[in-house]
């Protein structure tokens, strides 16, 4: 696949949050993502303002500068920011940066804004980087709340009863819950537990610890615990020494790498080499940008984000729209095999597979959370059998009409004006149908277009017919008058008619 088709020198608005609070998807960012055909892979970054979320995820875009870093002292980013580029690490994919707004600003005092802007990061993203300051501890742990809340602001299934459905569990929410890494800032303890080292996995597991005890204080402990061990079975840590000297911290983004310390520069780049990973729903960018506007549209009407509800949306426009796409492969496949009408129900079903196979490639590369992989193939199979009958249909009848103008011919002249002539007509159309049995390729239809055809002229033999009777009796009356004048019609002279060509398939009426 090609590398993302819209270049982005810096990032944009993807989500933008006014100062009333009031969550909006803005319409070049959706134009940018409906342009990423290949699978996306969504990094977004959460946490306290002014804990350094931009300078990782521009370091994650391989660049000094894109998303800002804002002032020291108050958040800069509003919203949910994004930033597509290609994939540095995996060929054919596309990686979007979303940059969320700092949680916690005193300035701007809206908790439950925060916490939908944290859903929605949870939501939107493949890995979910929480950025932090200093260690593991109580502190961090509750400032992590947003966690602990994630049950009352998203629900996973569309059935139930007061919000949360009887019986939801973690499980339900790990399908659709991203990698959950946890970024810790300036961190300058020892990675050791029991007087050995560990590494930065083991320090975080061992801080997800739960204590026994049912005691409130107890429980108070183990919650934001328990959620992040339920909602992100998928966990890793990263430890980052102080960057560089307290003085410098502020123009960050400006140092050269010489200037910042050794091991920090190490530290950022293992983790912009093993924090990206798994693809949002191994889909491309479009499917992305409508999830968000479904989940903002659902926010703005005050109601609780259903994943379910969305996905299942989702999947209804984008697999119908695959299905198309799908039903133009097979179309373009049948055109090719240029096959139709086929002789025998068994020479259509093999054609159907072989075009099936075909169509069924393009609708998986399409299709979004088509769990059963469940493609309309009964469907397309009577669809070619239609067409087939319709193709068998339509040969068969032009080959009648043609063998039947000659007949009709005939009657016009004349031919079957005569005493004794329905019976010639009979044999005459007999001829007709014989000749039409060797006619090649009639296809399912052959016999069924035959009987119809010869219903539908009834009429003129019916007419032949009762012609016959009435010249036949005329001739008998004449014969009792005339008797003796009257010699054998034999097409000769005399009897008004003009025999036949030699090369007509027709024999003398006599």
């Amino acid at each position: 696949m090609a590398p993302c088709p819209i270049p982005m020198p810096a990032p944009v608005c993807l989500i933008e949050n006014s100062p009333a609070g009031e969550l909006r998807v803005q319409q070049e960012a959706l134009r940018v993502l409906a342009e990423i055909p290949q699978p996306v892979v969504v990094v977004a970054i959460a946490g306290l303002y002014r804990t350094g979320k931009s300078y990782l995820l521009n370091k994650l875009a391989g660049k000094r500068t894109g998303f800002s870093l804002g002032s020291p002292t108050q958040s800069h980013t509003k919203g949910i920011w994004m930033w597509c580029l290609p994939h540095p690490h995996r060929a054919g994919h596309t990686l979007v940066l979303l940059d969320t707004e700092g949680l916690g600003d005193v300035q701007k005092g809206d908790a439950k804004n925060d916490t939908w802007i944290f859903a929605l990061a949870v939501l939107l993203s493949s890995t979910l980087v929480y950025n932090s300051r200093g260690t593991i501890d109580q502190q961090a742990m509750d400032q992590l709340h947003y966690v602990t809340e994630l049950m009352e602001h998203v629900k996973v299934k569309a059935t139930g009863r007061g919000g949360r459905q009887e019986g939801e569990d973690s499980a339900e929410f790990v399908r659709f819950f991203p990698t959950f890494v946890w970024a810790l800032r300036d961190f300058t303890l020892q990675l050791e537990l029991d007087g050995r080292e560990i590494t930065e996995d083991e320090y975080l597991e061992n801080s997800l610890k739960l204590k026994t005890g049912s005691s409130q204080q107890t429980q108070l402990y183990n919650l934001p615990r328990e959620c992040i061990r339920q909602f992100f079975p998928a966990r890793k840590c990263f430890v980052f020494v102080p960057p560089a000297g307290r003085r410098d911290l502020a123009r960050l983004e400006e140092l050269q790498e010489d200037e910042l310390e050794p091991e920090f520069r190490e530290q950022v780049a293992r983790f912009c080499l093993e924090s990206p990973v798994g693809a949002f729903h191994g889909e491309g960018g479009g499917l992305l940008g409508n999830l968000a506007v479904t989940y903002v549209d659902t926010i703005r009407s005050g109601a609780v984000p259903c994943v379910e509800s969305a996905v299942l949306a989702l999947a209804q426009i984008e697999n119908s729209a695959a299905v198309v796409e799908a039903v133009a492969v097979y179309e373009e496949q049948l055109r090719r095999q240029a096959a139709l009408p086929t002789e025998t129900v068994k020479e259509l079903l093999e054609l159907h597979a072989q075009c099936e196979r075909e169509a069924l490639r393009a609708f998986m590369a399409r299709a979004f959370k088509d769990d059963d992989c469940r493609f309309q193939g009964e469907l397309m199979k009577q669809e070619l059998c239609r067409r087939n009958e319709l193709a068998s249909s339509d040969r068969c009848t032009a080959a009648l009409q043609e063998l039947w103008d000659e007949l009709d011919n005939r009657i016009g002249q004349g031919v079957y004006s005569v005493p004794g002539s329905y019976q010639c007509f009979l044999d005459d159309r007999q001829r007709m149908v014989e000749r039409y049995w060797q006619v090649p390729g009639k296809g399912v239809k052959a016999d069924e277009v035959l009987q119809k055809f010869l219903k539908s002229k009834e009429v003129a033999a019916q007419s032949i017919l009762q012609m016959d009777v009435v010249l036949t009796e005329k001739e008998k009356e004449m014969a009792g008058t005339h008797r003796g004048m009257w010699c054998c019609w034999d097409g000769g002279e005399g009897t008004g008619l003009q025999p036949r060509q030699a090369e007509s398939p027709w024999p003398s009426p006599c």
